[in-house]
């Protein structure tokens, strides 16, 4: 639990640097630099552990891996950049104090899915979360409404659930990949952030190209710094996922305290797009203080 809340303080200060980031600015561009600066940074580590074999600490010296397991990795990197897709463009036209509440939802998911194919079995107080945290989300959609977020119609909102869906699976795919299949976690972080970057690759070429409407790029320091934040909460929340008896659901509910994080600095940093109103500001903290 102690790592879980530390992964959350980290992954508090990626979802700032997102929206530091994106903010009046192109959205591929920003992606691509901060999977960049993560893919850069392992593929040092790796070339550093083949050039002088023993000089990297364990924790930071990743396994040889087959072709099949290359292949579930680069799924990992697919799953989630089809989340970060969604969800970054939908972060630049969203009030963090709207967007990050819906995104605090995504443990329903992964739940569901703990109990259904992992078979993880929830206690009663759990529950009681999963039941306050829909109320919450009920809550937060009239509120959004009396701010002019439909629920059912906004594309934003449609954008943002649609990277919701497939986080909630990441971290369901997480907890096979350190578990079941006996990966390691700079294994895992360093072949999953090699792929993210080559993804995202024909993407920023089409943008480069004008392949479609676009608009223009400012580079800020917050683009890297996406990266280095989520580096940091990653590699401390799949450790904590590989300790025995640690449940996915649990871990993951706990992890997306990093709402209240984002929320707070938020009303200080972007005091113009981070609050819509007197209404939000009140619901916004519902689905993270109620999260299971």
């Amino acid at each position: 639990m102690g790592a879980t809340l530390v992964s959350a303080l980290f992954l508090g200060m990626y979802d700032l640097c997102i929206k530091h980031a994106i903010r009046d600015n192109a959205v591929l561009p920003v992606l691509f630099f901060s999977t960049v600066t993560g893919a850069t940074v392992w593929s040092a580590l790796l070339l550093l552990q083949v050039a002088h074999p023993g000089l990297l600490p364990a924790a930071l010296v990743a396994d040889h891996l087959t072709a099949g397991q290359h292949l579930q990795l680069l799924l990992k990197s697919a799953i989630v950049a089809s989340s970060w897709l969604f969800t970054y463009f939908s972060l630049k036209h969203l009030p963090l104090s709207l967007a990050l509440p819906v995104r605090a939802t995504s443990p329903l998911g992964t739940l569901a899915g703990a109990l259904l194919i992992l078979g993880e079995r929830p206690n009663g107080l759990e529950l009681l979360g999963v039941a306050m945290t829909l109320a919450s989300f009920v809550g937060l959609s009239f509120a959004g409404r009396q701010e002019g977020f439909y629920f059912h119609r906004d594309k934003w909102i449609g954008f943002l659930i649609g990277g919701t869906v497939p986080g909630g699976t990441s971290s369901l795919y997480d907890k096979y990949l350190l578990g079941r299949a006996h990966l390691t976690v700079p294994t895992v972080q360093a072949w999953f952030s090699i792929y993210l970057a080559l993804l995202f690759t024909p993407f920023i070429i089409g943008w480069k190209l004008r392949w479609w409407e676009r608009n223009e790029f400012r580079w800020r320091w917050s683009s890297p710094a996406i990266a280095l934040s989520l580096l940091a909460a990653d590699y401390i929340y799949f450790g904590a996922l590989r300790q025995p008896g640690a449940l996915v659901s649990v871990v993951m509910s706990s992890r997306r305290g990093n709402t209240l994080v984002t929320f707070a600095v938020g009303c200080c940093c972007f005091a113009s797009g981070a609050i819509g109103g007197n209404s939000l500001q009140w619901a916004a903290f519902l689905p993270a203080l109620c999260s299971p």
